[in-house]
């Protein structure tokens, strides 16, 4: 067993026993009926339903009913907003002293570099802890701290459209070389879109990383500190500059130009052959009728080594006090059948061990597998930097300048890097 993992058994441990001797503490905005002891908690959650529906809200009423059935001193009060307003939302809370109890967002290491977060070792049972899948555990890490929680996780297979692939004669890419031979097919049979890059602003910075994993390459080195300009990662690159995109294989929409909904939308339309895929496409597809075939993302000489793995966060906020409510509700959060019913109603990945191996053997979430096979390898992006938000908008605003004809790998990742080391200093 690492060191890192042995420390966070004792801490969990020396947690786990202090919290017996602790009574539950009520603050001022979170106490119900004076001196009755109830607690009410606040939870700020994303919404995840494509559709505009109610899912989100439907999954959490039900998991605040049976939980609160089960812990009658404790309210939990829910609030969902949409992707696009739930991290501000909540930041501005914080700023404005009104923190909720529990946020299931898409950050937290500013919270943690601010100390407002409990660390994972004070609010969760050491069982629930060490039942987190490991890439994710050191993904939550502050300073070899975990706050981050994670969530649902998602890790990144390539699609290929198997009607417009058997058309055009095409094989299922295993390398870059047979990636760029199958994509020439598809162009000589007239689809509009061989293989979609989207490198513009909305996500460049998961697209990249997936690109550099498969040239050997990342974000960061092997002893965390950014690497952009990293010879693998320049390769890969001029690959891609030279290889896919100069060749007119990526479609009429300059890369640094195409955002990733706008790809899924015309994948899911049945316009591209190819791209860097999500779990939640798979349902847009089928709707549409495209039959979707799955593999790990190609490599240089062979499929990629790693995947890129995505995780979405929960955590618990020190302002109202209420330690001992938090953990108790979050480790109800992680059992099997909380994380597996979120994870399966969203065509997301579980970030448990053990409901992993469930997902893994239950033939309803088979159109699953290929994702969860890889996960536990999976390299996610430096998100414990406080320094990554910063650097992540660089990348979103930049990176597709890398691959256009005047572009030069080298320089575009050259600056992003000198901006990334000097912000990754002032952490």
């Amino acid at each position: 067993m690492d060191e890192a993992v042995e420390r966070r058994r004792f801490l969990g441990l020396t947690a786990a026993v202090a919290a017996l001797g602790l009574t539950a503490t009520v603050s001022g905005c979170g106490s119900l009926g004076g001196d009755s002891g109830d607690v009410t908690l606040r939870l700020v959650a994303a919404d995840y339903d494509l559709n505009g529906g109610d899912s989100t809200k439907k999954y959490w009423s039900g998991l605040v009913s049976a939980f609160e059935a089960e812990h009658p001193g404790i309210k939990v009060e829910v609030q969902v907003e949409s992707w696009d307003d739930v991290d501000r939302k909540v930041a501005e809370m914080v700023k404005a002293g009104k923190a909720p109890d529990v946020a299931q967002i898409g950050a937290y290491a500013d919270y943690a570099a601010a100390d407002q977060l409990y660390a994972a070792d004070e609010l969760l049972s050491i069982p629930v802890q060490s039942n987190f899948l490991a890439p994710l555990v050191d993904a939550g890490e502050h300073k070899r701290v975990q706050y981050g929680l994670p969530f649902v996780a998602s890790t990144r297979p390539l699609f290929y459209n198997k009607a417009l692939f058997d058309k055009a004669g095409a094989k299922a890419p295993t390398t870059w070389d047979e990636l760029a031979e199958a994509a020439g097919k598809l162009k000589d049979d007239g689809v509009r879109t061989p293989f979609a890059l989207p490198l513009g602003p909305e996500e460049a910075q998961a697209e990249a990383l997936m690109w550099m994993l498969s040239g050997g390459g990342g974000w960061v080195d092997g002893t965390d500190h950014y690497a952009v300009d990293s010879d693998a990662n320049i390769k890969t690159f001029d690959w891609l500059k030279n290889e896919l995109v100069g060749k007119g294989l990526t479609g009429p929409v300059a890369p640094g130009k195409l955002n990733r909904k706008a790809a899924f939308a015309a994948f899911a339309n049945g316009e591209v052959g190819m791209l860097n895929g999500h779990p939640s496409l798979l349902k847009e597809a089928a709707k549409k009728g495209v039959e979707v075939g799955q593999v790990p993302l190609p490599g240089a000489e062979g499929p990629a080594d790693s995947a890129m793995g995505v995780a979405d966060w929960i955590m618990g906020f020190k302002q109202n006090g209420h330690r001992k409510e938090i953990g108790d509700f979050l480790n109800f959060v992680f059992t099997d059948e909380n994380v597996l019913k979120f994870a399966g109603d969203n065509d997301l990945l579980p970030v448990t061990v053990t409901a992993s191996t469930r997902m893994e053997t239950e033939p309803e979430h088979a159109n699953l597998r290929v994702f969860l096979k890889t996960l536990p390898e999976s390299q996610l992006p430096p998100v414990g930097k406080t320094s990554w938000a910063q650097v992540s908008e660089n990348v979103k605003q930049n990176i597709g300048k890398a691959v256009t004809p005047a572009g030069a790998p080298a320089d575009v990742l050259g600056s992003i890097g000198r901006a990334a080391t000097a912000a990754e200093n002032a952490e």
